[in-house]
């Protein structure tokens, strides 16, 4: 008897060693479904300690990658700390400024999660085109970087709207316009837009003219965002004010 409990041990053995490169292959395949807007598979809510180590690492991977080239780049730069912070920062922004429009599976984790699983492209930034092409060349390389890696993080926040939080197609647009809104206003009223495009473009000040076409989109979105922002405000409110009626009836929002 003693010798069939070792028989079993030793044919169980093999499991154990499979199931992390099982798991491992298992998140690289929902990645891929992730970031190409498929479904993924339920291993994301009982192993989502390893999603989100995966998404915090290549978080950290892209924020030094962003660095990794510039000489004038503080120690916490150069390490990824601040992309680290950020991540945290933006959730907890995102996760209460649509909780009052009862979102369902609405968790922070989740928030965050989404987020960290947003960062693997972001890993474009750390392509070294300055090396290739000439320094205009790379500027504007850097700039379309920054452009596709920002259109598609929108579109997948978009998609994880209507998805996991079960929002309707007006308040889609509305949850993903508004923050975006929001965070391009702050930058305007504090002047740092400049500064923001330029550690996400990997454009420094250094290198870059005073006509430099790409500040010519920032600015443009600027006053986009100031027009539009109030009617995103108004939207929100009333979408705040249906979500909490809803509520009181029992009825889920839309």
């Amino acid at each position: 008897m003693v010798a069939g409990r070792c028989a079993l041990k030793r044919r169980a053995a093999p499991l154990t060693y499979n199931v992390v490169p099982r798991m491992i292959k298992t998140l690289l395949i929902d990645e891929w479904r992730f970031l190409t807007f498929r479904p993924v598979s339920p291993a994301i809510h009982t192993n989502w300690q390893a999603y989100l180590a995966f998404g915090l690492f290549f978080t950290w991977l892209a924020g030094m990658g962003r660095y990794w080239d510039n000489p004038k780049a503080e120690l916490w730069q150069s390490l990824g700390v601040g992309s680290l912070a950020y991540v945290f920062v933006l959730a907890s922004i995102i996760w209460l400024l649509l909780a009052p429009l009862r979102p369902r599976h609405w968790s922070y984790r989740n928030v965050l999660l989404f987020i960290t699983l947003t960062a693997p492209p972001a890993v474009l930034y750390a392509i070294p085109v300055e090396r290739f092409v000439s320094a205009d060349a790379a500027r504007v390389a850097n700039a379309w970087f920054l452009a596709v890696v920002a259109t598609w993080r929108v579109a997948l926040f978009s998609v994880f709207l209507k998805r996991a939080a079960g929002f309707g197609i007006g308040t889609v647009i509305v949850a993903t316009l508004l923050p975006l809104a929001i965070i391009v206003i702050a930058l305007s009223a504090l002047n740092l837009e400049h500064v923001v495009f330029e550690i996400m473009s990997g454009i420094r000040e250094d290198q870059r003219s005073p006509n430099d076409a790409a500040y010519s989109v920032v600015f443009l979105l600027s006053l986009l965002s100031f027009t539009v922002a109030p009617f995103l405000v108004l939207a929100y409110l009333i979408l705040v004010y249906r979500s909490w009626r809803g509520a009181q009836q029992g009825v889920r929002p839309i």
